[in-house]
């Protein structure tokens, strides 16, 4: 598991060479407030249940408001044989300060 800001992880999503999962372990009325574009919404408390839906091969870019609980899932997901796991640092919120403004924030 890596930690990559949300510049870097921009210029993945850019790149039309990578094609990450985004995976955003938020609750489901924060993402329904705000996510980022084309992410894969499973809850961290369903990760266990669900890690399966996950390929192991993918690039796996996991996201939530400020980068903790997807850092908790981000080790875990790698602590189980995932080999390409990257964590969203600073979360959505970073991401609508330095990447998209015109996401909706929330505290």
């Amino acid at each position: 598991m890596i930690e990559k800001s949300v510049l870097e992880i921009s210029g993945i999503l850019n790149d039309d060479s990578i094609i990450p999962v985004i995976l955003d372990v938020r609750e489901k009325w924060e993402y329904d407030i705000c996510h980022i574009e084309n992410s894969v919404h499973i809850p961290m408390g369903q990760i266990t249940e669900r890690k399966d839906d996950l390929n192991h091969d993918d690039m796996i870019i996991v996201v939530c408001h400020h980068g903790v609980r997807s850092r908790m899932v981000a080790k875990y997901l790698d602590a189980n044989g995932f080999t390409n796991i990257i964590n969203l640092s600073g979360g959505v919120d970073a991401w609508s300060n330095e990447v998209d403004p015109s996401m909706t924030k929330y505290v």
